[in-house]
């Protein structure tokens, strides 16, 4: 027991310091948390403003809460030191390959975002697309 006092106050600053880059790291994310709900929620005032189609105003402010929610996390964990660069690398290529692996079904997830923003068809109109005709629902 007196060896664990003995380390303790020897190294009382340097675990203080550590203390301390620990919860300025959490506030540093806490903080990030809460610019990240105000800047999503203020994606969907414009959204809506704009006459965005509702399935396209959620996805984008939950696109953009986790973009800086990401963010926000990187800045926390490199407050605390750790060298974020090979973090980066590592999620931009994981970002890469399951986009590659993905692609066919991104392609048509982007063309169903187009459809719900841009709106060409509306309930009730009749479209023929490809060979095959029919009225939209």
């Amino acid at each position: 027991m007196d060896n664990i006092i003995h380390w303790f106050t020897e190294n009382q600053s340097l675990l203080l310091g550590y203390l301390i880059k620990f919860i300025v790291a959490i506030v540093i994310f806490v903080i990030g948390k809460i610019v990240a709900k105000l800047l999503s929620s203020a994606t969907k005032k414009i959204l809506i403003h704009k006459n965005f189609d509702d399935t396209v105003i959620s996805f984008i402010a939950s696109l953009v809460y986790g973009l800086v929610v990401i963010v926000a996390f990187i800045a926390a964990i490199s407050h605390l030191g750790f060298n974020t660069t090979s973090l980066v690398a590592i999620v931009g290529a994981a970002g890469l390959a399951i986009g590659l692996a993905l692609q066919g079904s991104l392609l048509n997830f982007a063309s169903g975002i187009l459809l719900i923003s841009l709106k060409p068809f509306k309930a009730g109109d009749f479209v023929e697309i490809a060979g095959t005709a029919g009225a939209v629902e």
